[in-house]
């Protein structure tokens, strides 16, 4: 006899989402299933090592509050990325701790120049798989000081 599936929790079209190992929190994210990598607005500072480890530098700027946060991190590659207009780019990949309600996990997200799309975060389906389901009938379903909403309007 096989086992149940497991329950998953519901992440909606939209969540807040956090990076605690690199100080952001409460991040508009879009959830994003044709997308295979989740990825960050981030404008790449400089590489550098540090204990034989390679990282990178990336400043991310949040346009509303007028703030700009450096980060630093592991970089773990510099991959081609295909983009949704069918565009590749090269962009470094990064690995870091990534919270969605109160499941917390560690993500790889790529670093892109994201400053005309509506949401600085884009979750994809690596990070989604086997963690969560989603209904993109609702926003903020993980997000508990966000009222849920049902409906895809901003």
């Amino acid at each position: 006899m096989s086992k149940p599936p497991k329950t998953l929790p519901v992440v909606g079209w939209r969540e807040l989402v956090h990076l605690p190992e690199l100080g952001l929190h409460a991040i508009p994210a879009k959830i994003d299933t044709g997308a295979r990598t989740s990825s960050l607005h981030g404008e790449v500072i400089e590489e550098f090592e540090r204990d034989g480890e390679k990282y990178v530098r990336f400043a991310v700027d949040f346009d509303q509050q007028h703030v700009r946060q450096v980060c630093e991190a592991v970089h773990v590659d510099v991959r081609g990325i295909t983009s949704s207009n069918g565009e590749t780019q090269y962009r470094y990949v990064i690995k870091s701790p990534l919270k969605i309600g109160d499941v917390e996990f560690r993500a790889e997200i790529s670093l892109a120049d994201r400053s005309d799309m509506k949401f600085p975060m884009l979750i994809g389906r690596s990070s989604l798989r086997r963690r969560f389901v989603v209904d993109s009938g609702y926003s903020w379903l993980q997000t508990p000081e966000m009222k849920v909403k049902k409906g895809h309007k901003l």
